[in-house]
Order: structure tokens, then sequence, then C-alpha cells
């Protein structure tokens, strides 16, 4: 189902509640069902959203198929590949193919699932500082080439910040280096030659390995010299030296997983999940017939 057709659920607008996660860049997978055998109580067309959290809003299925959907949604998150899931509740020996996993589910009523995962991964933002001819050509360049942007607004930095570039011809350089330098920020350009550049570090009070975390002049060495070419040049820089796994908003950590006792499916570790204690131990389960099972024993 294309994105501007995904249904309501339950009084939920999942078409509003993507663009919300969009516009908050939070990391969320779109969970499609594109093809249902009875007896299920899904149906092609229906849709949900899982969180980074493993919060899943929507539907795709009964209570056993949404922890499957939810553990492999969370996978999916991590790896940012797309991926066609099968939950079925008969043991399956078919090699699994490239873009697709086969789940066994015996807790399903019968019939199968098949559900497509499309993780959103928010594209990496580019804070920029100034307004001078070198930052706008950065900010264009970047726009084009798909990267997020935001002025630099202080005091601190969005957590997902991919670069700052830096271009301000001396005004307020300070402030925002130094916060870029605190926050870890894996790319740092100042546009400054090479003599001003050593002027503006020096009195940043930084230590060696702080003061070479910032490149300038900004940008490969490429020959650049109009404001475009020099803007080329950063973004060449910061592709080079951008890190391989997503920045993420959040710090929160991924749900862990468990393995229901009864039915042996990997599970989310959520506090949504159903669940139960003796003992003193915690046991997880993927629905409430295997939740049933374990009290009766």
């Amino acid at each position: 189902m294309p994105f501007n057709e995904r249904p309501t659920v339950s009084g939920i607008d999942l078409r509003e509640r993507e663009l919300e996660l969009r516009a908050s860049r939070q990391r969320f997978v779109a969970a499609t069902v594109v093809r249902a055998e009875r007896p299920t109580s899904a149906k092609p067309g229906d849709a949900a959203l899982v969180l980074a959290d493993g919060t899943l809003v929507g539907f795709v299925g009964g209570d056993c198929a949404q922890a499957t959907v939810q553990v492999q949604a969370l996978a999916a998150m991590e790896s940012g590949e797309p991926v066609l899931l099968r939950i079925t509740p008969d043991a399956e020996n078919a090699p699994e193919e490239t873009g697709s996993i086969t789940v066994h589910n015996p807790c399903l009523s019968g019939g199968t699932l098949e559900i497509f995962l499309e993780p959103a991964i928010p594209a990496p933002l580019v804070v920029i500082h100034g307004d001078a001819p070198i930052a706008r050509a950065v900010a264009g360049l970047a726009e084009r080439v798909g990267y997020d942007l935001e002025a630099w607004a202080g005091p601190e930095l969005p957590a997902d910040t991919t670069a700052v570039v830096v271009a301000a011809h001396g005004r307020g350089e300070a402030e925002v280096l130094l916060a870029a330098v605190r926050a870890g920020v894996p790319y740092i350009g100042l546009v400054a030659s090479a003599r001003r550049a050593m002027g503006v570090l020096d009195v940043l009070s930084l230590s060696e390995r702080e003061r070479a975390s910032i490149h300038t002049p900004a940008g490969l060495d490429i020959g650049a010299r109009t404001p475009e070419e020099v803007a080329l040049s950063i973004l060449a820089e910061i592709v080079a030296t951008r890190p391989r796994v997503t920045v993420r908003r959040d710090t929160t950590p991924p749900p862990t997983t468990a393995v229901d006792p009864v039915c042996g499916m990997s599970v989310a570790t959520l506090d949504a999940t159903l669940h139960a204690d003796r003992d003193g131990v915690r046991y997880w389960f993927c629905g409430s017939g295997c939740l049933q099972a374990f009290m009766d024993q």
C-alpha cells in the first residue's frame, strides 16, 4: 500500500503518525500485510508502525503474529534494510532468499502471513553556522544529495548531528565549535584560512585530540576556488568521514528479546508484552494462549 494510503486503525491515522515521526527524525518501521492465507485475522493492506522502543501502532495480525513482527522489525531497523517477513504455522525447510525471512510460529491458528517491513531511517543531519556564500552553497548541495539541514541555533546540537559546518567569517564560531566537540559530532568543519583557523583554535583551550577533530581548512584538497567547488569539497569530506552506522537521535537501547518458554518463539521484552513472574524469574510470552498454558503448569 502506498505511503499516502496507509489506513486508519482504531482511530489512529497511520499516515499522520508517519509524518510526525519523520518530522521529529525518529526511526521506525512500516509494516504492511501483502499476503494472507485463511484463516488469519489480518488481511492484505493491513498496516502498522513499529517504533524504536518496540511499540507497535496499528494492526498486522493477532498477538502471536504481532510479536514476530516486533522482533523482526527491530532487526530491520538496526540493519536499515527492508525485508519480506513470512510467518507460517508449519515448519519449512525452504532456503532463505535475499531480502526475505521465514519464521515458524506454531501458535498461529492457521494460514500464512507475508508482511513487508520497510525501515525509515532519518537522513544525515548537517548543521550549518553562517550565511557566507560557502555556507549557502553547502546548504544547497547537501539538500540536493539528500541530507537534512538545520541552522545553528544553540546552545546545544541535535543528538543525531552528522556534521557541523562553520562558515561565519569569525562571528560566533567558538560557541558552535565547542558544542560540536563536546557532542562528539563525527565531522566538524571550519571554513577559514590556515592562519586564521590556528588563531581560532588557540583560544578554545582544546586538547590535542579535540583540536584534531576539527577539519580546517574544511574540505578535501581538490583545488576548489568558487563557493560551489568548496562546498563540493566539504560534502566529499563529510561523506568520507561519516560513520558507517546511522547516528541515533535517542540513546535508549533497543528492546532485548526473550524466548517464550511454551512455544519457543522470540519476543521483545517490552512492558506491553505478556509476561509472568515465577520464583523470582520473569517469563515472556507471544500471546495469551502460551501465558495461560504456562500458568496452568
